[in-house]
C-alpha cells in the first residue's frame, strides 16, 4: 500500500549561488526529504500480495486474519487500494476499498457481507479502528505530501549503522493525530519507525517497519516493508501486518476499484 506505512530519502542540505550559500530551512529540508520520498516509491504501477493481520490485546492474547490486497497507482492523484478478508469465517468476505487524493479528503468504504451493505467512512470517522485493530482509517488512507507540513529534526544513525534522518509531520487538515515523528532510512527510502501523537499531543502508537524487500520495476529500484507492527501505548494493544508473495508492476483494471463492484 501506498499510504501510512510507506516513505523515505535524501537530504538536499543547502543551495548553492555564484555569491553565496544559504543553508535550507527545517522546513523546506524536510518538505525536501519528503517529496524525494515520494518520487522514490512512485512508479510501481500496481500492487497485489497476501496479508496476515495479527491482533494482540493488552494481555497477549492473538487474534489471526487473512486478507488479499491490491492496489493500484492513479497518475496525478493519490492510489486505490482494496483489501479483501479471506479467513476466518465471520469477517469473511468484508472489503475496503480506499480512493486517496493529493489534496482532497479520502473516499473509503467498507463491505459488509452479513448485512450486504456498502457502508462509506465519513471523514468524521477516519481516526476510527479499522476492523478492531490499531490501525486506523486514516492510517490506511492517503498519505500524501500536500497534506501536511513537514520539518527536519537532525540527522540519525538507525539500528546496523544506517543513516537516516527523524522528521515532524504535521496534517494540514483534521486528523485523529497532532503530529508524527519518523525515522527515515536513507538506504530503504521509507520510514523503519513513527511515533503517532494524539490531539492532546501525547505518545498515542509507535509503528516499526521491518523485513524490507527490494523490487525492480521497469528498471526503478524501490523498497517495501513486509512487515508492521504497531503498539498502543496507551491501551498496550498491538496489531501486526505481514506481507507475503507480494508483487509490484501489476496492471489492475479500474473496475476492481469501483465501489459498485464490493458486492461481487
Amino acid at each position: 500500500m501506498k499510504n501510512w506505512l510507506l516513505s523515505s530519502l535524501l537530504i538536499v542540505a543547502t543551495t548553492f549561488t555564484p555569491s553565496a550559500t544559504f543553508a535550507a530551512s527545517p522546513e523546506e529540508k524536510g518538505l525536501d526529504i519528503a517529496k524525494k520520498m515520494e518520487a522514490s516509491n512512485n512508479g510501481f504501477v500496481g500492487e497485489e500480495s497476501q496479508m496476515k493481520m495479527i491482533l494482540i490485546d493488552a494481555y497477549g492474547a492473538k487474534t489471526t486474519r487473512l486478507m488479499k490486497g491490491l492496489v493500484k497507482e492513479v497518475q496525478g492523484d493519490g492510489d486505490k487500494s482494496i483489501s479483501i478478508f479471506e479467513n476466518p469465517q465471520d469477517v469473511k468476505g468484508t472489503k475496503m476499498l480506499t480512493h486517496s487524493h493529493k489534496n482532497d479528503d479520502d473516499d473509503q468504504w467498507l463491505y459488509l457481507p452479513t448485512f450486504r451493505r456498502v457502508k462509506r467512512i465519513s471523514s468524521s470517522n477516519k481516526s476510527s479502528s479499522f476492523m478492531g485493530s490499531e490501525f486506523s482509517y486514516e492510517d490506511l488512507g492517503s498519505q500524501e505530501v500536500d497534506k501536511y507540513k513537514f520539518k527536519w529534526m537532525k540527522d540519525i544513525t538507525l539500528e546496523g549503522g544506517q543513516k537516516g534522518w527523524l522528521l515532524e509531520r504535521v496534517p494540514k487538515t483534521k486528523s485523529g493525530y497532532s503530529k508524527m515523528l519518523m525515522k527515515i532510512s536513507s538506504q530503504y527510502m521509507n520510514p523503519v519507525e513513527v511515533e503517532y501523537y494524539d490531539r492532546k499531543n501525547e505518545l498515542l502508537k509507535v509503528a516499526k517497519f521491518t523485513d524490507f524487500k527490494n523490487f525492480k520495476v521497469a528498471g526503478k529500484s524501490m523498497w517495501r516493508a513486509n512487515k508492521i507492527h504497531m503498539k498502543n501505548v496507551q491501551t498496550k494493544k498491538e496489531s501486526i501486518f505481514e506481507w507475503s508473495g507480494r508483487k509490484l508492476g501489476v496492471k489492475h483494471k479500474d473496475r476492481d476499484f469501483n465501489k459498485n463492484a464490493l458486492k461481487r
